[in-house]
């Protein structure tokens, strides 16, 4: 039996949440670190990272033998997309050159992340923290516009990734998007710590809402480490600093009961390593844990075919 999870790396598992930043690892070392690490797919990570000219990237991809599965936009449809308070205008022309990029190179998906309800950096609230019935309309009739023009402009797909300190992070939420949004035009980026994180059960998702899984990020929450997150109420960026993600097979979910569930899709699927780690100190760290990760994941998958 074929094996049908395809497992990549994005330049988050090298420490980089920004277009530039002197603690982050330079692009060109990323590049070089994924192939020797063994991979062979990668994501964008933030536009302006890698190079945004298409010939030029695809001239540094194909010297390593890479190549690009999906791109990452960031969205605030609740707040309206229309009148006002237009989160559509403010997120499309970004998600434009996303898109365009990712189909350049011959991606096939964009992952697309919700904004967050307080600030990252002081944990001010800068709005409510449950979306009411007019921000869930808004939210998903801005998710399944954008659905269909990925699709129908880009041949692109869209993966929304559940995010900590979203107003879609626990079980509840995720399973009040997929119920508001259309299954034709919006499937999910099932992120494992994203979604351990927020109380959820990945397998629980899987196994409820299979064809709704379109996407996975693959990592590890430390359960102590949260349970300290949660009883000191530490925003996701101060959280992601104490060490709240793990490298594999450490933490929770157990991600080959997770691989394991997905095998059972019977259809090609991304798997996508995101190891978070901004800053990284030591531009030396990172090499290592995407290799180990990498290989304890393929040994994963291999158990599921023996």
């Amino acid at each position: 039996m074929a094996q049908n999870i395809t497992i990549g790396t994005a330049p988050d598992s090298w420490g980089v949440w920004f277009a530039d930043d002197r603690k982050q690892t330079p692009w060109q070392r990323f590049l070089d670190e994924v192939a020797e690490a063994g991979y062979k797919t990668i994501e964008l990570g933030p536009y302006g990272y890698l190079p945004t000219d298409p010939s030029r990237l695809a001239d540094e991809l194909a010297a390593r033998d890479l190549n690009v599965c999906a791109g990452t936009v960031f969205t605030a449809f609740h707040r309206g997309i229309d009148g006002s308070a237009n989160a559509w205008e403010e997120a499309w022309e970004p998600a434009r050159k996303v898109a365009e990029l990712t189909a350049a190179m011959g991606g096939e998906h964009i992952v697309v992340i919700p904004a967050m309800w307080r600030d990252d950096v002081t944990g001010q609230a800068l709005e409510p923290g449950i979306l009411e019935a007019e921000g869930w309309d808004s939210l998903a009739k801005g998710h399944d516009r954008l659905g269909r023009i990925l699709q129908e402009e880009f041949g692109l797909k869209q993966q929304f990734h559940s995010h900590a300190d979203s107003h879609v992070c626990g079980q509840g939420d995720i399973e009040k998007f997929l119920e508001v949004t259309d299954p034709q035009f919006t499937t999910l980026c099932l992120d494992t710590g994203h979604a351990e994180y927020g109380g959820a059960s990945s397998v629980d998702l899987i196994r409820r809402f299979p064809e709704r899984i379109g996407y996975l990020h693959l990592k590890q929450i430390n359960p102590d480490i949260l349970a300290t997150v949660r009883e000191q109420g530490m925003t996701w960026a101060a959280a992601n600093l104490a060490g709240v993600m793990c490298e594999p097979p450490s933490g929770l979910p157990d991600l080959n009961e997770v691989l394991q569930e997905v095998e059972k899709l019977g259809r090609p699927i991304f798997g996508i390593v995101e190891q978070d780690m901004y800053p990284v100190a030591d531009f030396s760290v990172p090499l290592p844990i995407a290799t180990r990760t990498r290989n304890y994941l393929h040994s994963c998958i291999s158990r599921t075919h023996v």
